[in-house]
């Protein structure tokens, strides 16, 4: 009977998302638009509701849409395949192999231990350490689960249990929520600073390029939110610790702990090492990308064919990053639907009538509205990628279309994509790893997320937007 009502769900779910395809199809062609442009439009409207309700793995969703805009005669084949040729996408697959290399080496974990046994001596201290050790990894680890469910979670989660807090017992209760919930909320953080720190980072940079022809560098975003990012990583550890008020304040037994762990690692391995060569070699060659003009795909791509020639990553477990390759699919099938959009005209159309309609308003008050919207939208989503797929590109055109900057309100919309997962236990794919520790109730969850979400609007608002306006950016 599960499976049988789990089948029923599945074909409901497929039939809303074609229904609402066929809506538009149909649906009477606005003066102005040309009719390949709203046929490609009800194809690129029912992929997002295939990727919101999910009738099958986004992947699958993407070949179908993809096929479909062929077999429909909207977009040729060529067309229909160019978005995999998106160098923003493949930086992102790159980085995937990064972080399968720095958990294979136990570079990521080395990092994180080191750091502990140094400074993790009262529980304040080990929250900024956990931070620390994201911050470093997270340029190469655009997997939130991958750096925070593999690296980040195992680690603290060990700290817990030799200080004696684990979940279900009353003592040490509260030092373990403050250090599993600042953990998580340094991955979140760090998946704000670096666009190499969230997938859907990457999809919010192409959509921006294929939409308004606005191109956002690895450098463009960092020097971006780095101020704001770090005013974040900095503060939000200290608030949590107001907030929760651990029992324990001192933890002499993490810098045992770590010590102990790093004793069992032994010797940095010549994997490590090359590892590290390798890494900083990456970081050195993407800050510098305006004096050798290699784009930043091929510099991540650099990084993996020189794990790959050192027999630091094997071609198996290039192969194996599943995760990589689902994102290159859906990345690359979405992003390229978006630039047949715009280059059919409908998006100029979109701001032409919005810009019309929004004469006289201030772009400012629109932003703070519609930024609350955004992030409070994600209540109803449980991916940051579908949050970016649903809004982004909406509320964007709405925004440069009555004046706003259009670099500035790209950027912030990306990052809020990911200071949203904080608001529910869904947020987003690493949320429920550390929600499951079960330190934290649901309710309590939900309150500090809230906190949390809000927060990252008014820093990115109020210190994010005027760090750009004075580095540049508009």
């Amino acid at each position: 009977m599960a499976k049988k009502r789990c089948l029923t769900t599945v074909l409901i779910r497929g039939l809303m998302c074609i229904v609402v395809g066929i809506i538009l199809w149909f649906f009477p062609v606005p003066l102005g638009i040309r009719p390949e442009a709203w046929h490609l439009l009800a194809i690129f409207v029912a992929t997002i509701a295939g990727f919101i309700l999910q009738p099958l793995p986004i992947g699958a969703v993407a070949i179908i849409a993809c096929t479909a805009s062929v077999i429909l005669h909207v977009l040729k084949p060529g067309q229909a395949l160019a978005g995999f040729s998106n160098t923003t996408i493949w930086l992102i697959v790159s980085a995937f192999m990064f972080a399968e290399g720095f958990i294979k080496t136990g570079l990521g974990r080395r990092i994180a231990y080191l750091l502990l046994k140094k400074f993790g001596s009262s529980t304040l201290r080990v929250a900024y350490v956990m931070s620390a050790a994201d911050f470093i990894i997270a340029p190469f680890t655009p997997s939130n689960t991958a750096r925070g469910g593999g690296i980040i979670f195992p680690i603290v989660r060990s700290i817990c249990s030799t200080i004696g807090a684990e979940p279900g017992q009353k003592e040490n209760q509260r030092t373990g929520a403050f250090l599993i919930y600042s953990s998580y909320c340094a991955v979140i953080t760090s998946a704000c600073i670096f666009l190499t720190g969230a997938s859907n980072n990457a999809l919010a940079v192409s959509l921006a390029k294929s939409l308004f022809n606005i191109t956002i560098t690895w450098s463009d975003w960092f020097i971006a939110c780095i101020f704001p990012g770090l005013f974040l990583a900095l503060f939000t550890p200290w608030l949590l610790y107001k907030i929760i008020n651990p029992e324990l304040k001192d933890t002499p037994k993490t810098k045992s702990l770590a010590a102990e762990h790093l004793k069992k690692m032994g010797k940095m391995s010549l994997s490590e090492k090359m590892l590290c060569i390798i890494f900083f070699a990456a970081l050195l060659l993407w800050a510098t990308a305006s004096l050798h003009g290699i784009n930043s795909a091929f510099v991540a791509l650099l990084g993996l064919s020189a794990m790959l020639a050192v027999h630091i990553l094997e071609w198996d477990d290039v192969l194996q990053q599943k995760n990589a390759w689902d994102a290159l699919i859906w990345m690359g099938v979405l992003v390229n639907m978006a630039a047949y959009l715009a280059k059919f005209g409908l998006m100029k159309y979109l701001a032409r009538t919005i810009g019309i309609s929004l004469a006289g308003t201030s772009w400012m008050l629109m932003l703070i509205i519609l930024a609350i919207v955004y992030v409070y939208l994600h209540y109803g989503l449980a991916s940051n990628s579908a949050h970016i797929m649903a809004l982004f590109a909406a509320f964007s055109t709405i925004l440069i279309a009555a004046g706003a900057p259009a670099l500035g309100v790209l950027i912030v919309f990306s990052v809020l994509a990911n200071s949203c997962s904080f608001l529910t236990h869904y947020g987003c794919g690493v949320t429920p790893i550390f929600f499951n520790a079960n330190f934290m109730s649901q309710g309590k969850w939900w309150k500090i997320g809230f906190l949390m979400s809000t927060l990252h609007i008014i820093v990115w608002l109020l210190i994010g937007l005027p760090w750009m306006k004075f580095v540049g950016f508009f």
